[in-house]
């Protein structure tokens, strides 16, 4: 009894003291002052005990001091909770309103930014003059103003200027004003009837519902803590399934498909020929046939044949080989976090050698699979810039040479990474220049081809740099998986754009899981931010510790431009249908995440699970952005083509 008095008493002790931090009037408190009182009474408790009074009146006493205590601790959790946790709910309000009235404009702009000339467009003009528009204005004016002089604690967006709260005002206005023109124009087209019948009769393949049903259960598990920190184990599930429906779709492509009729193709195309033309003269857009299911049909006769046909049916099973092989690397999220695994018996210094060997030998393998696609320039650079990296890690006394008995001669290894540093920058130069010069001469798409290419190449070598020497298999399977996947999976089934975005972001998110990350901040590796620096320095750290706990996500979506904009002889919108569908993939769980954190901002692992998970889709937004606009710049050809022709 005299423990249980002491813990409970320790812990009242605590929490009384901060209250008396965050409260002025804590006195006055009822949580207070039944710890003073249950205090009190413990005291008396003390004295009979220290008088060596056994009997049961000494027994009662304290169970009622116990009681006491329990009861004074509830109410001073509560108070806290009162007083601590308070949020400014008006703010957040306003930013959930912004995020949910763009993931809504996004949604109903899906068959347009879809459509063969991939355009995206918010309908402001008509709206920022519309009556309704100006008489939102004035009503959130109003609301603002009774908000914010009636508000007794202190709030964000009352304290910004008039002018920047009425232009939130006109932005949230002009949104829903552009929401309610697009749903307009829908049941507008809605009203005109097709000719031909064959568009409406198209269904659904078991990899589109595979990813409706993957991302709407991934969206609905952010609403449970447990699912959040195990959310690898999700990915993992999704990309296994995604495999295994892979699989079918070739045995069906390459075995039951060729008993069809081959005239049905050319029927089928003329069938869609004809409404095209019917659908342009009612101003309705029509996907490519190249970037559809009856496009698809079309070229079903067109089949991998030779060795290259069994290799290709055999890669769903190699990737997911691949993949399990990098789920032992590392162990991340909590139930499982504490099981030793493959990395931390690379990193052990008794295998030292072993590491090195493993760490030499996913170097060969990045250039062999980066270097296909480089000029002869990239090439040597990548090849130097990747033994920089070998002789880095063996400078700080990760790896060793095979020549080298210790490690005595450690250092920072600054000089090392600045040299690899240099290659990274020159074979990113290299690629941006024949970037800009695609740009200028926008007939020769090798050329873009290859800057790409090149500055995707420049990532590899920054990633290899940044990655600790246990973690190279993962850019490495990275890199095999990418390669297996263009030649053998996705060109012979001609997917079209919008399945091979989620396919990319699907396996981005899993390899940030690969990696060892996890929705935890203990999970970031910092010193990747001082890799090749003498001191911290804030923007260069910064930078590197995103882009090496972000590879992943971004070596998938700068491989999914590479590979779209070689995709632009078949379907010339590839580029701008990537863009939209990743921004769309990016935005849908972030902007729900944020309403159910909204929702559980009072539920008890806030700060230790859903708060860094935050923290984790605000930096991925950040970057999903950057990568957007990326996009766009790349795809100014085709926009200037769709403007042409109108």
């Amino acid at each position: 009894m005299r423990e249980q008095l002491r813990f409970v008493h320790l812990n009242g002790f605590q929490l009384s003291r901060l209250l008396q931090e965050n409260t002025p009037a804590y006195e006055k408190d009822p949580g207070y002052e039944y710890f003073k009182i249950a205090e009190k009474s413990h005291g008396n408790w003390i004295k009979l005990y220290l008088e060596g009074n056994n009997s049961e009146i000494l027994l009662n006493l304290g169970k009622k001091v116990l009681k006491q205590y329990l009861e004074a601790l509830k109410t001073l959790s509560s108070s806290l909770s009162k007083q601590v946790a308070q949020y400014d709910m008006y703010s957040m309000m306003v930013g959930t309103v912004i995020i949910m009235e763009v993931l809504l404009l996004l949604l109903l702009s899906i068959p347009k930014a879809l459509s063969s000339r991939a355009e995206f467009e918010v309908p402001l003009s008509p709206t920022l003059f519309s009556l309704l528009f100006y008489l939102m204005c004035l009503m959130l004016c109003a609301v603002h103003v009774i908000v914010c002089t009636s508000a007794e604690s202190l709030c964000y967006f009352c304290s910004m200027s008039w002018l920047t709260a009425v232009g939130v005002m006109m932005l949230i206005s002009a949104l829903m004003c552009g929401i309610l023109s697009a749903i307009a124009k829908i049941f507008e087209n809605s009203r005109l009837p097709l000719k031909n019948p064959v568009v409406s009769s198209s269904s659904w393949s078991e990899i589109d519902v595979l990813i409706l049903a993957g991302t709407i259960g991934h969206v609905l598990s952010l609403g449970a803590s447990s699912f959040i920190e195990e959310e690898h184990q999700t990915w993992y599930f999704l990309i296994n399934t995604l495999c295994l429906v892979l699989c079918q779709e070739l045995c069906r492509n390459n075995f039951l498909l060729k008993e069809r009729d081959p005239q049905y193709g050319i029927i089928v195309k003329q069938n869609f020929d004809s409404i095209g033309e019917a659908s342009e003269c009612k101003n309705i857009d029509i996907p490519a046939a190249g970037n559809s299911k009856l496009g698809k049909a079309t070229s079903s006769a067109e089949f991998v044949k030779g060795p290259d046909k069994w290799i290709s049916l055999a890669s769903p099973w190699i990737i997911l080989i691949c993949c399990r092989l990098l789920r032992s690397l590392n162990q991340t999220g909590v139930q499982w976090a504490h099981r030793p695994d493959f990395g931390h018996w690379l990193t052990s210094s008794e295998h030292k050698s072993e590491l090195s060997f493993l760490a030499a030998v996913s170097l060969l393998m990045i250039f062999f699979l980066v270097q296909r696609r480089c000029s002869l320039v990239s090439k040597i650079a990548m090849a130097l810039g990747l033994l920089g990296v070998y002789s880095y890690r063996a400078a700080i006394g990760n790896v060793i040479f095979p020549w080298q008995r210790d490690s005595k001669d450690i250092s920072k290894g600054i000089t090392e990474a600045r040299f690899v540093y240099v290659f990274v920058l020159g074979i990113v130069f290299t690629g941006t220049k024949d970037l800009l010069k695609s740009q200028v001469i926008s007939t020769d798409s090798t050329v873009k081809s290859t800057g790409l290419w090149e500055v995707y190449s420049g990532l590899v070598l920054l990633a290899a740099l940044l990655f600790r020497p246990h973690n190279l298999p993962v850019l490495v399977f990275c890199l095999l998986i990418q390669t297996m996947m263009t030649k053998y999976i996705w060109r012979p089934l001609k997917s079209d754009a919008a399945q091979i975005t989620i396919m990319h972001y699907w396996f981005g998110q899993a390899f940030f899981y690969f990696q060892g990350n996890s929705n935890g901040i203990a999970t970031v590796d910092v010193s990747a931010g001082f890799v090749g620096l003498e001191s911290y320095v804030e923007i260069p750290a910064i930078f590197l510790t995103a882009f090496a706990t972000y590879a992943g996500p971004l070596l998938w979506a700068i491989h999914l431009l590479c590979y779209l904009s070689s995709e632009v002889s078949r379907n010339s919108a590839a580029v701008g249908h990537g863009c939209f569908c990743y921004a769309l993939m990016r935005s849908i769980p972030a902007a729900i995440y944020i309403v159910l954190v909204t929702g559980l901002r009072y539920h008890l692992f806030i700060w230790s699970v859903f708060s860094p998970k935050l923290l984790y889709e605000g930096v991925h937004v950040f970057i999903t952005a950057t990568i957007c606009l990326f996009f766009t710049a790349m795809d100014q050809n085709h926009s200037y083509k769709v403007q042409d022709r109108k």
